[in-house]
């Protein structure tokens, strides 16, 4: 009985270590931000209605 317990105790260590392993094992300054694409000229002119006739 206390083997058993033993290694689920053991399993249940591994399961925590591989969680906080991917929690915080991530870059040392954070996620890579992306860069605006090189084609997209576009600069807020979707924010403005058009002119009125």
């Amino acid at each position: 009985m206390g083997l058993i317990l033993l290694e689920a105790l053991a399993a249940g260590l591994v399961f925590v270590l591989i969680i906080w392993w991917t929690m915080f094992s991530g870059r040392k300054k954070g996620e890579l931000h992306d860069e605006p694409d090189a084609g997209d000229d576009r600069q807020g002119t979707d924010r403005n209605p058009p002119p009125k006739p």
